[in-house]
């Protein structure tokens, strides 16, 4: 086979190979708007690992429908407040959430959880008392109420 054949096949192959990928990618207007609630009761046994794929689910979801036309909260209770202890020492997990948050995307955290683990949420990685919901689970089933669609991971 000649040279000008082999690199016009080569060129042929890439072509098709470039366009399938393409292909692939969701269509402007593709998803309509969205609101979203993420449930976050930890991934244990490996908290910090089950935390940073969650966050980057959540980064990709932001990407894909865009953040003009997402509304995402995380409702977190139980071992899921530990996404935001570890976030004090984790300078990845804490610029994960600070992205996040950047994209509009809101942390609400279980006042019950504080208060049965006696945990003072001036400890918790970025978190103000506007944060603070009265119960995780009901905000998960008043969001849902609201329509939020029901996400965990």
């Amino acid at each position: 086979m000649n040279r000008s054949l082999k690199t016009l096949l080569i060129a042929g192959m890439l072509l098709l190979t470039w366009s399938s990928f393409n292909a692939n990618a969701a269509p402007a207007g593709y998803y309509t708007d969205q609101k979203v609630v993420y449930h976050n009761d930890g991934g244990a046994p490996d908290n910090a690992t089950y935390f940073k794929r969650m966050l980057n689910s959540i980064n990709n979801h932001v990407a894909a429908v865009g953040r003009d036309h997402i509304e995402i909260r995380v409702v977190n209770h139980g071992s899921g407040l530990d996404l935001f202890q570890l976030a004090n020492d984790d300078k990845d997990l804490a610029r994960q959430v600070d992205v996040l948050r950047g994209e509009g995307v809101r942390f609400l955290i279980c006042a019950n959880t504080l208060r049965e683990r006696k945990i003072d949420w001036h400890q918790l990685y970025g978190v103000s008392q506007d944060d603070i919901v009265p119960s995780g689970v009901a905000e998960l089933a008043r969001l849902e109420q609201m329509g939020f669609v029901y996400i965990h991971l």
